[in-house]
Formats: structure tokens, sequence, C-alpha cells
């Protein structure tokens, strides 16, 4: 997938500035298909030439016009036929894990440290997750099908962060031997 299918997704769901949609990169796409503001608004100026997606500049008093970005026709088509096409395997490029392979040639310690972290940044993000789940989907039985895709993604999120933060329990109670909320201590 290249930004540019992220960014007809978006603009599919709703028209809007590059700062508007950088924004919701931020807020949402971002978590699981991260893109600078720069690359964003390199990728809509490229996708623009391509009459992928349509520009609107918006009159605003006292600023320079606002561009408002929504998807064109070679954009939709697009969008359509990338829908189709198989999809490759996720493959994980993860720091962390390395870091833990090489945990015995250097600072044990240090490498533990940044395992809890990474524990403390994967419970905010899936508190976070579980509170736009609150927010924005209270009833996920009735929900149209926009939202019901937004939904289903969203819960994917969680369910891997819920992965993530049992796997840095996992990996300091095997470490240090001690045990973070209830997590058994494992023992290679």
């Amino acid at each position: 997938m290249a930004l540019e299918h992220a960014i007809l997704v978006a603009l599919s769901e709703r028209a809007g500035s590059g700062y508007e949609l950088a924004r919701r990169f931020d807020k949402s796409i971002g978590f699981f298909y991260g893109a600078s503001h720069q690359q964003i608004y390199r990728t809509l100026k490229r996708m623009a030439a391509d009459d992928w997606v349509t520009c609107e500049a918006v009159p605003q008093s006292g600023r320079p016009d606002k561009k408002v970005y929504a998807v064109g026709g070679p954009g939709a088509a697009e969008l359509r036929d990338w829908l189709t096409r198989p999809s490759d395997l996720s493959t994980i490029r993860d720091e962390l894990s390395v870091k833990i392979r090489a945990a015995s040639h250097g600072d044990a310690s240090a490498v533990l440290a940044e395992v809890r972290r990474h524990r403390t940044e994967h419970r905010a993000r899936l508190e976070a997750y579980r509170r736009m789940l609150a927010k924005d989907f209270p009833d996920p039985h009735a929900l149209a099908p926009l939202q019901l895709h937004q939904f289903l993604v969203l819960r994917g999120g969680i369910r891997i962060e819920e992965s993530l933060v049992e796997w840095c329990d996992e990996v300091s109670s095997a470490l240090d031997g001690t045990v973070l909320d209830g997590a058994e201590t494992v023992r290679p």
C-alpha cells in the first residue's frame, strides 16, 4: 500500500485541507499507517497533478485561500481497483525486539528499562483506543457500513495493543522474575 491509498480512504470519508488531513492522520489513520505532515502535503500535490484528487480554493478572511481536497474520478477508480488487489502480509520491523535479542551482549538492565517504557506507552495507547471506542462507537451493533469498518480497525488496534502490553509483561517477567499487572512469570 502506498500513502496515496491511505489518503484516498481518508478523503473518501471526508474532504479536507492538507492541514485537516494531517490532523486526521494524527488522530486515527496514523495509528496504523503513519506519515509526516510533509509526506502528506507532497503526496497530495502529486495526487492532484495525477487527477486522483481535486483541489478547491476556499477563501478565508485575512488568510491565504484554503485548499480543500476531495477524491477525483481517477482516484476513486484507483481506490476501487486497489481494494481488489491482494495485500502483502504485514512485516514487523521492531527495534525493541532486536534489542531484547541482543540483551546478553550488553546492558540487559537498560533493555529491561526500555521494555518497561514501551509497556507504559502501549498501555497509554490502549487506553486512548478504548476511550475512542467508548466515545465513537457506543452501540457497535447499530453501525452503518462506514462506521463499522472504522470500528473494526479500531478493535484491531485494541487487540494489538493488548497483546503488546502482555508481551512486555512476559519479557519483563522473564528478564527479572517480577510480575506486572498479574502477568505470569515466564522462564525460558
